[in-house]
């Protein structure tokens, strides 16, 4: 089944589970790339074997088509692949954001190895409509029920125009961060201030390299830039997954905080919370009537 919406950004979904089901949403989709007048090439982002498939039923088409491994693009979190995407629209696309983008996530790897990981991934379903929605691009998000599952898809059709369970993406994304934060450990120690020396000591003494310690401090220092003053900083974990934990006056409101990509091809530390997570793996944001919560995990 292929949903469809009306708009700049035409956002749709594709569910199958069969490789003939995916051949035949990825091919129309595709054929209709190369056939709109003033686009750039579409793009197919996908698992090798089915690219192998493409290649087969598109022969001679194919070579208008560019076929990107998934594994290629979805190298990280969700945030980085928001700007793997902003990346490719603006070097790739045609004025405008004009292009077809068939996305697959590996649903069998990061994106689908826990309960936390595909809420992240949903999130940036969601986050989408909002952050794209300029744009006349066009993106058919493959879901294969062989491995992304019925939660998965459940989850997805909410976050996709037209299928009849979407929900508008604000509500929806203040939804998956109602869900509370698991308390600090009681070993957590608490950093104050948290000058850049701490954490880069305290980032080392949990076992991260030189290099990941410095990064994660700049991400650190960069979110409690941009959040204001500080009253709070707890750290805990060990390498690689060390946690870093900010209490703020300041609420963050806005659901795209972080997400919307600042002029430059590479994240820099004065870019605040966008730099934050391009950095790291999770960065969890709680408002409550005292402030905010934004609990930073590197790995």
């Amino acid at each position: 089944m292929t949903t469809t919406q009306q708009g700049p950004f035409d956002h749709r979904m594709a569910v199958y589970g069969t490789d003939e089901a995916f051949v035949a949403a990825a091919v129309p989709f595709l054929c209709e790339g190369l056939g709109a007048p003033g686009e750039a090439a579409p793009v197919a982002v996908a698992a090798p074997g089915k690219l192998d498939l493409l290649r087969d039923t598109l022969e001679g088409e194919a070579k208008g088509v560019v076929l990107v491994p998934h594994t290629e693009w979805y190298t990280g979190s969700a945030a980085n692949a928001v700007a793997r995407s902003a990346g490719y629209l603006a070097e790739h696309a045609a004025p405008g954001g004009r292009v077809h983008l068939l996305m697959e996530p590996v649903w069998n790897g990061r994106a689908g190895r826990s309960a936390r990981e595909t809420t992240e991934w949903i999130r940036y379903e969601a986050l989408a409509n909002l952050l794209f929605a300029p744009m006349a691009t066009t993106a058919l998000c493959a879901y294969d029920t062989r491995v992304a599952g019925d939660a998965i898809v459940a989850a997805a059709r909410r976050a996709h125009p037209g299928t009849g369970a979407y929900e508008d993406p604000v509500a929806l994304t203040a939804e998956l961060d109602s869900m509370p934060l698991p308390l600090p450990p009681a070993d957590a120690e608490t950093l104050a201030p948290p000058t850049g020396e701490a954490l880069r000591s305290r980032a080392s003494a949990r076992g991260l390299q030189p290099a990941d310690a410095e990064l994660f401090t700049e991400a650190v220092l960069a979110a409690a830039a941009a959040l204001g003053p500080v009253s709070r900083t707890l750290m805990w974990g060990e390498a690689p997954a060390c946690v870093c934990e900010l209490r703020t006056a300041r609420r963050v409101d806005d659901p795209l905080a972080g997400f919307v990509p600042p002029n430059g091809a590479a994240p820099e530390p004065d870019q605040g919370l966008w730099f934050t997570r391009q950095v790291c793996a999770y960065v969890d944001v709680r408002d409550d009537a005292s402030g905010a919560v934004v609990r930073l995990q590197y790995g």
